[in-house]
């Protein structure tokens, strides 16, 4: 099997390689016997030249090493940092392998005289089509440095808001997590012994009891098999999601059935929106180019089709920007009518950065409702679960104290 390799030498720099091999460890053990420090290793045919790149050592880029970069390399082109000087100061202040790694392919790219967008598209788990398209845009028209700030800014953006989003779950899955653990103690553990304490006492408690304790006898039977079952169905649930467009959509769908769900995953798609194609237009591209690079990078399949039926089906075809948003019913009537405003005004960006600022806000502010929705209802539920089971055990507890 044929596998390349990149590692670091003693002195930092980056090396490179190809050879034959029985499986990863052989290569790894041929690294070290040259004195290098492995970052990847990869299969140079077949499944795995699918996935472009696999780190095997060295973590992978992340989001905030994607600001760094984008504003770095902005603040030094602007400066008048020639591009391939820019990426040799990066080599030396980013020590972590897998964004040296970046660097060097970036560099070699450009020593070789290709585009400087091709290393960034090679890299399609990292860097998203709108930040290549972005970056080939600003090469194109020769503004890279600007390019990079606003892309150090929007990625600061997408990810504040991520990081609320996050930040305003974690609560109320910590406590539906251990409400289910709970849950499982009760209905496994608890139930089924006392059920059985009353079914060999040879007492015979009331209907409402009766039902209660069959409940619990038949969990103590079959119980763990609920519980695993359940696991992997959220573990199959969880795939089918990432793997399959068709159940994606119908997850969606029946998320946005739900009032208040509804509400934040429709100004999340909006937010993505507006700060999508903001970017792509202030960065000089045709208009249908970057609604069809938007539709693909919203997350959202409603909206996805409904900009690529205004691209495809309305502007494409004659009718003016306002009049093909208006065909869809998925954007509220302010941002229709915001639209079709700024198109006469010839400022369309500038309207969207606002709408992108206004969004976020009513992100956060939606969350918090959810969440202060949510925390109740989950108290609630746990709440009346215990109370069916002490009531159950009360119940027939009072009636035999007061035969006596």
């Amino acid at each position: 099997m044929r596998y390349k390799y990149t590692a670091t030498q003693s002195d930092g720099k980056i090396a490179d390689g190809e050879m034959d091999a029985v499986d990863v460890p052989q290569v790894l053990q041929f690294i070290a016997s040259r004195g290098l420090k492995p970052i990847s290793v990869q299969k140079t045919g077949g499944f795995w030249q699918k996935l472009k790149h696999v780190q095997v050592f060295g973590g992978s880029i992340t989001p905030i090493d994607q600001i760094f970069i984008s504003k770095y390399l902005g603040l030094m082109l602007k400066i008048g940092t020639s591009l391939l000087q820019a990426i040799n100061i990066l080599l030396e202040d980013f020590k972590k392998p897998a964004v040296r790694e970046f660097l060097v392919r970036v560099r070699t790219s450009l020593e070789q005289g290709q585009p400087f967008h091709l290393v960034f598209q090679n890299y399609p788990k990292v860097f998203s089509s709108v930040y290549v398209n972005l970056v080939k845009a600003g090469e194109s028209s020769g503004n890279l440095d600007s390019t990079f700030e606003n892309l150090s800014e929007s990625l600061a953006k997408e990810k504040d808001l991520k990081d609320q989003v996050r930040g305003a779950l974690v609560y109320p899955i910590i406590l539906l997590g251990a409400s289910f653990l709970i849950l499982v103690f009760l209905i496994t553990f608890a139930l089924p012994r006392i059920s059985q304490v009353f079914t060999d006492g040879g007492f015979d408690p009331p209907l409402f009891s009766r039902v209660v304790f069959s409940i619990g006898l038949l969990f103590g039977k079959i119980g763990w098999i609920v519980v695993v079952g359940f696991i992997l169905a959220i573990i199959l649930a969880f795939y089918f999601y990432r793997a399959s467009i068709l159940f994606k959509r119908f997850v969606i769908r029946t998320l946005s059935g739900l009032p208040m769900i509804r509400d934040v995953v429709r100004k999340i798609a909006l937010q993505r929106f507006s700060a999508t194609l903001s970017s792509l237009i202030r960065a000089g591209m045709p208009f249908t180019e970057s609604l069809e690079i938007t539709a693909d990078a919203v997350g959202n399949t409603e909206l996805k089709d409904a900009l690529l039926r205004i691209s495809r089906e309305g502007i494409s075809k004659g009718l003016t920007v306002g009049e093909a948003f208006k065909r869809e019913t998925f954007f509220p009537q302010t941002v229709i009518n915001l639209i079709s405003v700024s198109e006469r005004a010839g400022h369309i960006e500038e309207v969207l950065d606002a709408l992108s600022d206004f969004y976020a806000k009513e992100v956060s502010s939606s969350l918090k409702t959810v969440v202060s929705f949510l925390e109740p209802v989950l108290l609630m539920f746990v709440g009346g679960i215990v109370g069916v089971i002490a009531l159950s055990v009360i119940i027939p507890v009072y009636q035999l104290t007061s035969q006596f």
